[in-house]
């Protein structure tokens, strides 16, 4: 046999638990430095580090249990990380095409690959059947290129990402019904299969949200939140083992479930990520490394015949389902290459196949050395050629962005400023702010946290001191920037006016006045100082439960808002929140207004679930708020007086909100005003339609006849 995944007769030269992890940890942080010289992608240059540090190479390490246990968390972990960083609206909108791909993945290598097994290798139907689940399967070795390059949103990633868990379940199906032919001569162990699938999914898409909202809504620490995802990540993979179906399923379905719940800008999210791709995923490559054995390609003409075809057919079946799926959607080159090179690396379910196989007398040992030599080759041109896809795709976008960023104004990259008033709160605010920025927003010096002090004395210090470094660990924990200010000042009103002109600040945030007194005012006396001192936009807050755990979010816009110059930035602001949380958002407005925000958040590409309903008065709004439920967050966009969207009616508002939303959680957003932006108007959403699809420009000519004709059926 040439080819042995047990441990060799020879011991490892490295036997004890500290060098071992040493050595491990010494090759995940040289081997990136190293290759990065050399252009080599760092996931080939883990698998190679395996191959020379593991019992077929110079025998360093043996493929203990460690490499058991982290291998296999490790793949868990990435494909988690691929359910938990997948854009859920993107992947709605292109649920289709990553079906469609799927089937085309699964069906063109499952097809070819059983007619070249029977006729190139000499298989029997059922053999060639069994071989040929293995190149239908892949598994996302390389996604951490595209992570690492910043693509994981676009169309080809996604719909790559969908497809791997079709041609996953399929071949697991697959080799079900072989195993059951096999054995009882029928298909019929595929039922139990297919109904243990249907109530696992069931089940874990209505237990999994439910626990986890109560879960993020009760415990605040950082840690145990971490450790909570853990628990559920696994559990979902162990129990998709249990009823026979693969774990990376598992693992991949809980990322999808728990997506909502952890926002991309979020602490806890790069938690996530940082364990995964420092620890888990290097240890799983490094011990994928380990099971290559170079000389099986001396070992003669037979096993390097069988690893060139199965390569070959690995190989040109991806390809060919690639541009098949390309063809039919019409797609680009650089998208077709995104889509072949992420499916075209075979590890875990090929070995998994692999081994049935062979245990079962189907396969030879002349399939089993073939199957390592086609997880290397695969496994190193799509690494290969994922970097240079990707690298393309990323010069692409950014020229993309360049383009559009030439024709926006300067709402596009505002400049914010955080007013922190205790450690207690700070963490929440952040959030918000993080939240509320443009979701590729990376411009340096763009947000700032400010704590106003009136007195020397060494407490107030303290407290100020702790609140910016906890806004700051916020901040960092989603590597972005923030200066901290901390003022002395005659008062909080002053040193946040004379710092937005010192910073030229353009939206402020802060926490929502708590009313302690009976002639106090719902806002409190500063605020309404501030908003009478400045024209810039103002985001007073208020939540009860983390902003990630809100089901949806009600915007309550006054008549006229799209008149005032800041209503461009606070509809891209709440667009971005909504984006951030996962939610759903429903729009409280006019029919006037109504295409304007749909502009805006077309124009901006946000690409968030949204609703409209028709609320143009103050009786309007009294009856909608009743639908405000406790684990939604209202937003309600007010005016200052002098202002056009300014109605008699809004000074009633901050009582209602006082008396009925005492312990809603609520932001209170009065939108920059008297600026130099000019107001949207009606010609601005028709061009926006003009060069839209057809059909957008259908459905908005036959609004406009329907208001023509409530407004003659009126006369």
């Amino acid at each position: 046999m040439l080819l042995s995944l047990a441990i060799p007769a020879t011991a490892p030269i490295i036997t004890a638990p500290v060098p071992i992890f040493l050595t491990v940890m010494a090759i995940i942080l040289l081997t990136p430095l190293i290759l990065n010289r050399l252009k080599i992608p760092h996931v080939i240059g883990l698998i190679i580090a395996g191959v020379v540090v593991g019992p077929h190479g110079f025998n360093l390490l043996a493929r203990d249990m460690s490499f058991e246990v982290f291998g296999q968390v490790g793949i868990l972990y990435l494909m988690f990380l691929a359910g938990i960083e997948i854009d859920m609206y993107h992947l709605r909108k292109n649920l289709r095409k990553g079906l469609a791909f799927g089937i085309f993945t699964f069906i063109i290598p499952l097809f070819l690959g059983s007619v070249v097994a029977m006729t190139a290798l000499g298989m029997h139907i059922l053999e060639a059947t069994l071989l040929a689940s293995m190149f239908a399967a892949h598994t996302l070795i390389a996604y951490p290129i595209v992570t690492r390059f910043g693509v994981t949103k676009s169309p080809a990633v996604i719909i790559a990402i969908a497809g791997t868990i079709v041609t996953v379940l399929g071949s697991l199906i697959v080799l079900a019904g072989v195993l059951g032919v096999y054995r009882d001569g029928s298909v019929s162990s595929l039922l139990p299969i297919l109904f243990y699938l249907t109530i696992y999914c069931v089940g874990l898409t209505y237990v999994y949200p439910r626990v986890t909202r109560y879960f993020f809504q009760h415990y605040s620490d950082g840690i145990s939140q971490f450790i909570y995802v853990m628990v559920t990540v696994f559990g979902a993979a162990a129990l998709a083992s249990w009823i026979g179906i693969e774990g990376v399923f598992g693992a991949f379905f809980a990322g999808l479930v728990l997506n909502r719940f952890i926002p991309a800008r979020s602490i806890l999210m790069g938690r996530l990520e940082f364990v995964g791709n420092a620890l888990f995923i290097p240890y799983f490559l490094i011990g994928v490394g380990m099971l290559i054995d170079l000389h099986v390609v001396l070992g003669g003409w037979s096993t390097l015949y069988t690893a060139a075809v199965m390569s070959a057919v690995a190989m040109a079946s991806k390809w060919l389902a690639a541009l098949v799926t390309q063809k039919v959607y019409k797609l680009t080159s650089i998208d077709r290459s995104i889509m072949y090179q992420l499916s075209n690396a075979h590890t875990a379910v090929a070995l998994a196949v692999v081994m049935i196989g062979y245990e079962m007398h189907l396969f030879d040992e002349t399939v089993l050395n073939g199957t390592v030599v086609m997880i290397l080759v695969t496994c190193t041109v799509s690494s290969l050629g994922t970097e240079r896809a990707a690298s393309r795709l990323k010069v692409q976008l950014l020229e993309q962005e360049e383009e559009e960023s030439a024709k926006e104004d300067s709402t596009a990259h505002p400049r914010t400023l955080i007013a922190i008033s205790n450690p207690l709160t700070a963490p929440g605010i952040v959030d918000l702010a993080l939240s509320m920025r443009f979701p590729d927003s990376s411009v340096p010096g763009d947000l700032y946290a400010l704590h106003v002090r009136n007195d020397n004395s060494a407490s107030s210090k303290a407290i100020g001191r702790n609140s910016l470094d906890v806004a700051e660990k916020a901040a960092a924990a989603v590597e972005t920037s923030l200066t901290p200010i901390e003022r002395f000042d005659l008062n909080f009103i002053t040193g946040v006016l004379n710092t937005m002109e010192e910073r030229d600040i353009t939206e402020v945030i802060i926490g929502l006045h708590r009313r302690t007194k009976i002639i106090d005012s719902f806002l409190g006396e500063k605020v309404e100082q501030l908003l009478r001192s400045t024209n810039r936009m103002i985001v007073m807050s208020r939540c009860f439960i983390p902003i990630n755990t809100v089901t949806r979010i009600l915007v309550a816009v006054p008549k006229k808002a799209q008149f005032e110059t800041g209503f461009r930035r606070w509809v891209q602001a709440v667009g971005n929140l909504c984006r951030q949380v996962g939610c759903r958002i429903d729009f409280w407005c006019d029919d006037d207004t109504k295409p304007l925000i749909q502009t805006v958040i077309r124009q901006s590409r946000l690409g968030i679930r949204m609703s409209f309903s028709n609320v143009s008065s103050y009786d309007d709004f009294v009856l909608k708020s009743t639908d405000v439920n406790d684990d939604d967050l209202l937003i309600v966009v007010s005016a200052r007086r002098s202002s056009v969207s300014f109605d008699g009616d809004m000074d009633a508002v901050p009582e209602f909100l006082q008396r009925y939303f005492a312990n809603n959680n609520l932001i209170v957003l009065y939108p920059g005003q008297f600026g130099t932006e000019p107001p949207m108007t009606m010609a601005e959403t028709m061009a926006t339609d003009i060069v839209s699809p057809p059909n957008r420009l259908f459905l908005f000519a036959m609004n406009q006849a329907r208001k023509l004709r409530k407004l003659l059926s009126r006369r």
